[in-house]
């Protein structure tokens, strides 16, 4: 029996908790249920093997309620707001971090996320959170499914950019005024007498003052961030903002103060720095806005993803067909998807042919046929005909779900290469402000004035930009990971993402990834004066009462070629060795013997020696020879053989020239591997290696220095997968095993994995192009804001334009991400 409690969200009143009480408390697997309606919350008790909690959720679902189930032990996933840059994260990870119980936080700059793990005994969650609200950021447990979380944030994102639209008009018409107004004479366009820092300089500095004031208002959310966070300690971009910008104002207030007491009004009039606020608070808004929207194209994969899934579902019952939406759909229930109709759950066709849409799973766009006994997947498009279903995996446990799941998890995981990133930004604005003020007091030192002064200082405060820092990784990762599920290779993490990058050595299991991982007909060689069609006909009835694979494999092979078979019967088979039955052919019966040469001799037919050699050329090909009799004549010898996979010679190929060491791994016998190996065009070949042992081989590849990739179906070579750098799990269509190794190739093509190399590599050289033009952008912009180069008798930056670089090199490292969106493979 389990017992646990969730929230339950959407209850107004008694008569909602008593609801939910009375109609849990009737299902079956239930023992007990209680819901307290101040807290919000429900106590349930169940039996696991007979209800699950999805169902409970779902039964209060039905009753127009949220419930919400709990996160997994020790785990809790966090929406995080008020963070603006990189020093944000960090600073979150550093404190919570370091709290006493806490195991790890990992917060994403970019997904406004963040993962707590908390070591037994640890805080209350309470406790972290009323932690995190110290620093100045809000923090709250991600709750519910996967997509109305995902959407909720989307709602959240959106309205935070339409909000940044609307502001956008009234700064830049506000700052363009400014400027004008301050800088117009110096470009040629003299103001009119009244408004002349000459002749009415009161008038002049007002009405500055006047148009900058509003601007400030509507870009307060620096100052209302920004100065709270250098309060506490932890100062932000917003409190570099809000210092260069401030310090601006100020000094411009306090010189119209003397301007309008009559202090030297005309002089004064030439000292105010009202556009430099102005100007550099409506550039940097536009900046935040373009960065915004780029932001919430890097989500495009799951947006795409999630519009998949059809909200409706067509139930078929015992009074026909009725709409239903497809969170009242449980395992079990017969569903009807007509053409064109996209499949609302996973299950398996119960009646009718048609043929189905898979790329947006699998990537590949050639449609599957689907009969009777195939299994169908949540989101894949009908494209023929009616198919009747029965619903086996619903909500959170389809296919879909849990690819959305595996992918939103890598888009908000970190690759290692952002370490140092993540370590900079921490001490970023610290010893920025300080170089401000150094900045300002060694040119006041050197003879020039406040004027001066107080321009440098407000430009290296506003050109530093620890944003770029913070975005160049999680973006470039989110789009990266966001394109791989759209080509049909899941890449599970950031970190996954980076070792696959560098591997140099990759290790292939020989059944199921290098083969088709079945067996099939391959060759008809009817012995001398016999008939080919006969022999096939007369091998596959017999073969057809037994379950054997090769027996299937030429049962196939027969009905692929249009074979009529003969009636059979008094099937015997003997382990090992072969299968006999008798076969009626034109009112005739005969015995019929499939197999070994050896059992066809003991059984009284002997092997002509020319048939003996064409079966030991097969077996040197790696093929497995049936030979096949009828009575004491022998009809000939048929090939069985697992094919080699049609990509693989071109993937080992490609391996090769990209400097990839190619080793073939199997349990097969030296022959049958190196004849495999040989077709695949792979040099290197361990064989008769034991499951147990596949790992110890990977592991030795390691030894040796390599970066090591080990493909595999995901289930046998477990072991194996789990000890290489990077684990490869072959999927065959929709039935991948999703949670096997480090990325999953949905299609179950060998060329996943260039894909998925190639795509780690693109994605990588993206994220260090990030780091480099982040890095470079302060290493060379914060010195020439400083006045580096004036001190050589060069210009000075102006504050407005430091401001504008500034926030066009978040846009930029964003805008840089956003090309991976467009890899091809």
């Amino acid at each position: 029996m389990e017992k646990l409690t969730m929230p339950v969200k959407g209850m107004h009143c008694a008569s909602c908790s008593s609801r939910i009480e009375r109609t849990v408390g009737k299902m079956e697997g239930v023992e007990s249920v209680a819901v307290n309606l101040a807290a919000e919350t429900m106590d349930v008790s169940f039996d696991p093997s007979i209800v699950t909690l999805d169902g409970i959720t779902a039964r209060v679902a039905e009753l127009g309620f949220t419930a919400v189930p709990p996160a997994p032990a020790g785990i809790v996933r966090l929406a995080i707001g008020g963070m603006h840059c990189a020093s944000c994260s960090r600073r979150i990870e550093t404190v919570v971090g370091g709290m006493e119980g806490v195991a790890a936080m990992r917060v994403n700059l970019a997904t406004e996320t963040g993962e707590l793990e908390l070591a037994p005994g640890g805080p209350a969650l309470d406790v972290v959170i009323g932690r995190i609200a110290g620093l100045g950021f809000t923090a709250s447990p991600l709750a519910g499914d996967d997509e109305s979380l995902f959407e909720a944030q989307q709602r959240d994102a959106a309205e935070r950019l339409e909000m940044r639209r609307k502001a956008l008009g009234p700064q830049l018409t506000l700052g363009g005024l400014v400027l004008l107004i301050a800088m117009g004479p110096m470009l040629g366009l003299p103001l009119p007498a009244f408004l002349s820092p000459d002749t009415s300089p009161a008038v002049y500095a007002l009405t500055q003052l006047a148009l900058t004031l509003p601007l400030l208002w509507l870009g307060r959310r620096f100052y209302l961030d920004g100065v709270p966070a250098l309060l506490r300690g932890g100062p932000n971009m917003d409190s570099l903002i809000a210092l260069g910008t401030g310090a601006a104002f100020l000094a411009s207030l306090w010189t119209t103060l003397e301007i309008v007491l009559g202090h030297g009004a005309a002089h004064n009039a030439h000292g105010l720095y009202y556009e430099s606020a102005a100007v550099i608070i409506a550039l940097i808004s536009l900046g935040k806005y373009f960065e915004a929207r780029s932001k919430s194209q890097t989500t495009e994969a799951v947006k795409s993803l999630l519009s998949l899934a059809p909200d409706t579902a067509t139930l078929v019952g015992p009074d026909g067909a009725k709409s239903v939406a497809v969170k009242l759909v449980r395992p079990g229930d017969m569903l009807l998807v007509r053409p064109g109709e996209r499949v609302p759950v996973d299950g398996v066709v119960v009646e009718g042919a048609s043929e189905v849409d898979e790329s947006m799973l699998t990537g590949e766009s050639v449609p599957v046929a689907k009969n009777p006994g195939d299994p169908l997947a949540s989101g894949t498009l009908n494209a023929l005909g009616a198919l009747t279903m029965r619903a086996e995996r619903v909500g959170a446990d389809t296919v879909l779900a849990r690819i959305i799941r595996l992918v939103r998890d890598a888009q908000g995981s970190k690759a290692p290469i952002a370490s140092l990133a993540d370590r900079v930004s921490l001490y970023f604005v610290p010893v920025v402000m300080a170089l401000a003020v150094l900045a300002a007091l060694a040119w006041l030192w050197a003879g020039e004035g406040w004027g001066f002064a107080l321009r440098i200082f407000v430009s290296v405060m506003v050109i530093a930009c620890p944003c770029a820092m913070g975005l160049a990784t999680p973006t470039s990762i989110m789009v990266g990971t966001g394109r791989g599920a759209r080509l049909g290779v899941l890449i599970k993490s950031g970190r996954a993402l980076e070792t696959a990058s560098a591997v140099n050595a990759v290790v292939l299991d020989k059944t199921g990834t290098l083969t088709l991982g079945k067996p099939l007909l391959t060759d008809v060689l009817p012995a001398p004066g016999a008939d080919s069609s006969r022999l096939l006909a007369s091998a596959a009835a017999v073969e057809a009462l037994s379950a054997h694979p090769l027996g299937q494999a030429v049962v196939q092979g027969a009905s692929a070629r249009g074979l009529a078979l003969p009636g059979a019967s008094d099937a015997s088979a003997v382990p090992g060795q072969g299968v006999s039955g008798m076969v009626s052919d034109a009112g005739l019966g005969q015995r019929v013997l499939v197999g070994r040469s050896s059992w066809l001799a003991a059984e009284g037919t002997a092997v002509p020696p020319e048939l003996e050699a064409q079966g030991a050329e097969l077996s040197a090909a790696g093929k497995t020879p049936l030979f096949v009799a009828e009575g004491a004549r022998m009809l000939g010898v048929l090939a069985v053989a697992d094919a080699v996979r049609p990509e693989a010679a071109q993937v080992v190929g490609e391996l090769g020239l990209m400097g990839v060491r190619v080793v073939m791994l199997t349990g097969d016998n030296p022959r049958t591997a190196r004849a495999v190996a040989d077709q695949a065009g792979v040099t290197e070949v361990l064989a008769e290696v034991p499951p147990e042992g596949k790992a110890e081989k990977v592991r030795a590849l390691k030894d040796e220095g390599l970066t090591v990739a080990m493909v595999g179906d995901g289930i046998n070579d477990a072991p194996a997968l789990a000890v290489a750098d990077v684990g490869i799990s072959m999927g065959t269509g929709i039935d991948v095993a999703i949670e096997a190794g480090d990325v999953v190739l949905m299609r179950g093509d060998l060329r996943g994995v260039l894909t998925a190399i190639r795509l780690s590599k693109a994605t990588v050289r993206n994220i260090k192009e990030n780091l480099f033009w982040a890095f470079a952008y302060n290493v060379l912009g914060i010195p020439v804001a400083a006045g580096v180069l004036h001190a050589f008798g060069g210009p000075t930056l102006s504050p407005m334009i430091a401001g504008a670089a500034m926030a066009m090199s978040s846009v930029s490292v964003v805008s840089n991400a956003l090309r991976l969106r467009f890899f091809k493979g």
